[in-house]
């Protein structure tokens, strides 16, 4: 009966040849089949004296067609594709924003220029109300720019962070499938059983993962493959690991198993290491920068802004904006100084300066105690803090008050040592042209009534003792006619009287009444408010009344040195802004993302050769061919006729024999 069973195994290895072909070319165009061949083995044969007799054929395995390697590198160049494409898509949305934003009349770079231009137009004539409301317009349109890019680049970043989240749920679910094949792969593998379509559907599921995220796997007995993902474990034979996403102390978005709160943030690789790539340095970084434009023109506008006054003149009121903190340690740009106030006497023009001291000691480092300060301090002046942190300084009735640098009009009495009968009086006027605080010592060599004495000169030296220069008022200077002092911007005059060898007086001269940086750091007499590009603002008080733009720093407040001195900003290279102008630095954005965006797509399409490349290789080892599979198909079926008739023939020799018999 041994003919009869080589019989059958023939006619069963050739039917489950067939099965095996029909499969494969049903499976064509199936996405992540892999081709199956199968394999025979020559079945038990016996030794029946010197004859060896076979047994028949057995199918030993019926294989896929696979290359491990190739898988791998496969693997590895859909996570890398994943991660740039993201990457670029979300790049080229931001330029095509930031490139819509910034056309040549319309954009944020324009909008900077025109601002500035309109500082620089109003320097011309301060007092134009016309100049005034046109700078107020150009600098809300600048501020909208901020705001328009800012809540951009913030609802990007919403967007990222959802993303993750929806990401790291398909992440779960396909973990979920992952270890569930796995263990069915495993309980069909130790039963002897063929897993191949489940090991297909495991290995598409692992493919469209690694689009996911960067993956690295090990294969183990029984068809199992192990997933992990920088360090973090997510499929360990038949179990898996849920994943969350959150931010670490950094404020940087990375992913934990869920619960641990233990944040990876570098994760590489795929759709979710594009996203965390994006979100932590790529996006961030542009915010970044685009924030420090802002806060460098509010914070260089407001530094002169609070120092000077408009056309509107000195205040009798002014409140801060609202702080979220009293605690002068709590402002970034707060530093031990002072801030100057002048009060004024509205009925004779009578001047007092009184300086206030802010992180001097314990008992200056408050808004309450800078407010207690002011009122116990500064005549004619009250100061008080309210419940939202709002500094609020006021003058009382016929008097006024500013924080304008001018210099008083005649040195204090404690600074004047004159010894002659009769003193002369000292005037001065001007505008210091100084950028830091000084006291200039005026010393007279020589004795004698002033215009008169020959010899009689005035020495002036700065707080080094440099001499600035030497003056005469001798013979030949009229009594009352105003000096220049050097190059100081300040003059002085003196009326009729006599002097005494080595007499003197002193003069306190400020380049910057704000040493402290507390008035543009509570918002006292701001232009802008805001501490990023999304919030800033041109403050209501500016808005409301144009009036309001401080342009002056000298005492006749008709001057043009604060507008500027704002307009210079525009050319000023800033250390905050890595010595670039706030122009160059924008220009530099905006250029840094068109190389970021052309750098990732030269990628990109690199890493699309090579996986179409890849894919190719694949094809021809796992692939179906239509035309192969067909040849086989005819070798197959004359294989299954030619046993068929095989058993015919030895049905019929039996026959013929149990005729005989």
């Amino acid at each position: 009966m041994s003919d009869f069973s080589i019989g059958l195994s023939g006619l069963n290895a050739a039917q489950k040849a067939l099965d095996t072909i029909g499969n494969n070319i049903a499976n064509a165009a199936t996405e992540g089949y892999h081709r199956q061949r199968i394999e025979f083995t020559p079945a038990y044969s016996s030794q029946q004296g010197s004859t060896l007799i076979g047994g028949g054929v057995d199918v030993s395995n019926i294989r896929r067609m696979i290359d491990n390697l190739l898988e791998q590198e496969i693997l590895r160049q859909q996570s890398a594709s994943g991660q740039v494409s993201q990457e670029s898509n979300t790049l080229r949305m931001i330029e095509n924003a930031f490139g819509e934003l910034s056309s040549e009349d319309s954009g944020l770079n324009a909008a900077i220029d025109k601002f500035f231009n309109s500082l620089q137009d109003i320097s011309a004539n301060p007092t134009d109300i016309i100049r005034q409301n046109q700078i107020v317009s150009d600098a809300n349109a600048m501020a909208g720019q901020f705001r328009t890019l800012g809540e951009l680049l913030t609802t990007v970043e919403t967007q990222i962070r959802s993303e993750t989240e929806n990401t790291v749920d398909s992440i779960n679910a396909l973990t979920t499938q992952i270890a569930e094949f796995n263990q069915k792969i495993e309980s069909v593998k130790m039963v002897g059983g063929n897993a191949n379509t489940m090991s297909d559907k495991r290995d598409q599921c692992i493919s469209d993962l690694s689009e996911l995220i960067g993956i690295q796997t090990v294969s183990r007995e029984n068809g199992i493959i192990d997933i992990t993902t920088g360090g973090i474990p997510l499929v360990i034979g038949s179990s898996s690991s849920e994943l969350e996403s959150g931010v670490d102390a950094n404020a940087d978005l990375g992913i934990s198993i869920a619960g641990a709160s233990n944040y990876i943030t570098d994760i590489q690789g795929g759709k979710l290491g594009g996203l965390l790539s994006l979100k932590n340095d790529v996006v961030s970084d542009i915010h970044d920068n685009l924030d420090s434009i802002a806060v460098a023109i509010i914070q260089q506008i407001n530094q002169y802004h609070v120092q000077g006054v408009g056309s509107e003149g000195s205040f009798t009121s002014l409140t801060s904006q609202t702080n979220t903190s009293e605690d002068l340690a709590d402002f970034t740009n707060v530093t031990t100084g002072y801030t100057y106030i002048r009060v004024t006497k509205i009925s004779d023009g009578t001047v007092v300066r009184t300086a206030i001291p802010v992180l001097q000691d314990a008992s200056s480092d408050t808004l309450t105690e800078i407010a207690g300060f002011i009122t116990a301090s500064v005549a004619n002046v009250t100061a008080s803090v309210n419940s939202s942190n709002q500094l609020t300084i006021s003058a009382d009735s016929g008097y006024e008050f500013d924080f304008l640098p001018a210099v008083l009009p005649s040195p204090e009495t404690a600074d004047i040592n004159f010894n002659g009968t009769s003193d002369p009086t000292v005037s001065v006027s001007g505008i210091y042209t100084g950028s830091s605080n000084d006291t200039l010592t005026f010393t007279v060599s020589g004795t004698g009534n002033v215009g008169v004495e020959d010899s009689l000169t005035i020495t002036v030296k700065d707080s080094d003792l440099n001499t600035i220069d030497i003056i005469s008022i001798g013979s030949g200077y009229a009594a009352g006619d105003k000096i220049d002092i050097g190059n100081t911007g300040i003059q002085i005059a003196l009326s009729i009287g006599d002097l005494v060898n080595g007499d003197s007086f002193s003069l306190d001269v400020l380049g910057n009444s704000d040493t402290s940086g507390l008035l543009s750091a509570v918002g006292i007499n701001t232009f802008f408010s805001g501490i990023s590009a999304t919030d800033m603002a041109v403050c209501s008080d500016i808005a409301d009344n144009p009036r309001r733009v401080a342009t002056a720093l000298g005492a006749e407040m008709t001057d043009n040195t604060n507008a500027v001195r704002m307009a210079d900003i525009k050319n000023n290279a800033l250390s905050d802004l890595d010595n670039l102008t706030c122009g160059e630095f924008y220009r530099k954005l905006i250029t840094d993302i068109g190389q970021q965006l052309s750098v990732k797509q030269m990628r990109q399409d690199n890493i699309e050769n090579i996986v179409l490349n890849l894919t190719n290789q694949q094809s021809e080892t796992s692939g179906v061919d239509i035309n192969d599979e067909a040849a086989q198909l005819l070798i197959f079926q004359q294989m299954f006729q030619a046993m068929a008739k095989y058993m015919t023939t030895i049905n019929a020799t039996i026959s013929s024999i149990m005729e005989i018999i």
